[in-house]
């Protein structure tokens, strides 16, 4: 299940991308399911551990992709940390969902994320779990509304 945090509450890792940089072990860039991510969100190719094919910018390495898939690596492979899902766009939503699928995950957000379909997501302020866009978007509003009164 999904568990956000929204605005407040809870310690995350504030600069994942460049703890990812620090980190990152090659057995991870080499699992199917983060190439699948690599291939969605940055739109490149892994073609070895050390090397991505970018079409914008060639070959780099793991350490020039984008923010939002450094964050989603670490969701999956490193759970040492709350991270701050603002630093995802909303290309990286389905994987959220799709890791929060897998195992139990809790993040930070500051900003309303686009989810699609149906899904079940606990938010961690109000204690409110919901099932849509809709449920989802009032049960943040919620969430910064007790943030203000605070």
């Amino acid at each position: 299940m999904l568990k956000i945090w929204y605005y407040s509450g809870t310690e995350y890792m504030n600069d994942a991308p460049s703890y990812f940089d620090n980190v990152y072990e090659d057995e991870w860039i080499e699992d199917e399911l983060v190439k699948e991510m690599i291939r969605d969100v940055d739109h490149s190719v892994v073609v070895s551990a050390h090397i991505i094919e970018s079409p914008v910018l060639g070959a780099i390495t793991p350490k020039e992709l984008s923010g939002g898939v450094k964050v989603l690596i670490l969701m999956l492979k490193d759970d040492s940390f709350i991270y701050n899902l603002s630093n995802c766009g909303n290309n990286c939503a389905k994987w959220v969902l799709k890791i929060a699928g897998m195992k139990d995950l809790t993040v930070y957000l500051h900003h309303i994320f686009h989810l699609e379909g149906q899904f079940e997501i606990k938010i961690m302020n109000t204690g409110k779990i919901v099932h849509n866009q809709a449920e989802y978007v009032n049960g943040l509003l919620e969430a910064e509304a007790l943030q203000d009164e605070g």
